[in-house]
């Protein structure tokens, strides 16, 4: 496929950015890198941030709960363009109307790909994106929509292996990878072990990103929420996504069930079944909580856990979770996933299950220092890494108007 035209690297200051997210803004946790990064970068230019396009089709034998996925995408829709943040005008939101047209070819295929380009064009100017924008995408599903739109640059974020989702046609989704990876100016990486998979087809276009996480937000000196204090102590937390293709509920019942005297607290939309958890009397699920809230929740742990599954969209993956929980100065217990590697020195990494619950005791018991933790993630604010990506695109303005607020 012929590339669109594009206009000499680096653009004009203030250069308008399109960025198609993973995550819908609208019933997602907002702490994502999608949001997070692009909120850094509104604060000097245009930013349109595209509601995931998805990966495929709810419906019975595609996805857990399919109506109540269905239902939230078409409230999402009809919020149209919108500026959610009100101390940042440059940053708006937008959710395309588009047909559930996955993993097929033909005429529905590419008269969805040109209702959702037409749609995002209109939005990109009403968002006072002028001229030719920078793109970016996480979501492989975008690849159809953008190869048609000139761009002046075009920014892959491969922050997970998206092919490996179980729920998706992983053939199909592999494709479109594929061509992300082979037609991108730049491609970020969170992973090493994804970037390392990658380094024969995308070679010096490589570049590793990392998460980073918001300081300001996620301060260990702050209040604990009044909530959590009254779930007794010892607590033992989890904040985030509970999706059962990544986390691992055996193993947080077994944990559970076998530190009976510590409060096992989840806080985070679920999309399978909670029952064979919430029947247990030390087990407090919050459910769904706003992102303002997170740090005063997470505050009131005495242990965070990271308990993930062994799987393929585990190996390649690299969770903001841990840089939250340690910017909170929380002990951490997380099964082995290779990005833990760097961090090893602050957090407890268990091979096993019964390695897992005794690393729990160990840390209720011994908690240790948590300055050390505070003070590791300090080079990790979500400014620097928007300074980061902006500077590999060639987009950094050299005037300094970006935030400065981390390396």
């Amino acid at each position: 496929m012929r590339r669109p035209a594009r206009r000499p690297r680096g653009g004009g200051q203030g250069e308008g950015f399109i960025w198609f997210a993973a995550q819908d803004w609208w019933y997602h946790n907002q702490a994502h890198s999608d949001f997070q990064l692009m909120r850094q970068v509104a604060r000097s230019r245009p930013v349109l941030v595209v509601n995931s396009l998805g990966l495929r089709a709810p419906g019975p034998r595609t996805s857990t709960r399919p109506g109540r996925r269905i239902l939230r995408k078409l409230r999402s829709m009809t919020r149209f363009l919108r500026r959610p943040v009100p101390d940042l005008p440059g940053f708006h939101v937008y959710t395309p109307v588009m047909l559930p047209a996955y993993g097929r070819s033909g005429a529905v295929y590419r008269f969805n790909a040109w209702l959702i380009r037409t749609q995002v064009r209109v939005a990109a100017r009403l968002a006072g994106i002028r001229g030719v924008p920078a793109i970016g995408a996480t979501i492989p599903t975008a690849w159809p929509v953008v190869a048609g739109m000139a761009r002046s640059t075009l920014a892959f974020n491969r922050s997970d292996l998206q092919s490996a989702f179980p729920e998706a046609d992983g053939q199909w989704v592999a494709g479109l990878e594929r061509k992300f990876l082979t037609h991108s100016d730049h491609v970020l990486y969170v992973s090493h072990e994804l970037m390392r998979r990658d380094s024969s087809l995308v070679g010096e276009r490589a570049f590793f990103l990392d998460h980073g996480v918001d300081l300001d937000h996620f301060r260990a000196d702050g209040p604990v929420h009044p909530q959590i204090l009254e779930i007794p102590s010892p607590r033992i937390g989890f904040f985030g996504g509970i999706d059962d293709y990544v986390v691992d509920l055996d193993l947080i019942e077994q944990t559970a069930r076998r530190i009976p005297d510590a409060s096992m607290v989840l806080i985070g939309d679920a999309t399978c079944s909670m029952d064979s958890l919430t029947r247990l009397p030390n087990v407090h699920w919050l459910g769904k909580r706003d992102y303002r809230d997170i740090p005063a929740l997470g505050r009131g742990f005495d242990v965070a856990i990271m308990p993930w599954l062994d799987n393929e969209w585990i190996r390649f993956a690299n969770p903001v979770k841990l840089k939250e929980y340690l910017a909170l100065g929380l002990p951490v217990v997380t099964t082995e996933y290779p990005e833990v590697e760097g961090w090893r020195h602050l957090v407890r990494v268990a091979d096993s299950p019964d390695g897992f619950i005794d690393e729990v005791r160990r840390a209720l018991a011994d908690p240790g220092d948590p300055e050390p933790r505070t003070q590791s993630v300090i080079p990790y604010s979500w400014a620097g890494r928007a300074r980061a990506l902006l500077d590999n695109a060639g987009l950094l303005d050299t005037a300094g108007h970006q935030d400065e607020g981390g390396r």
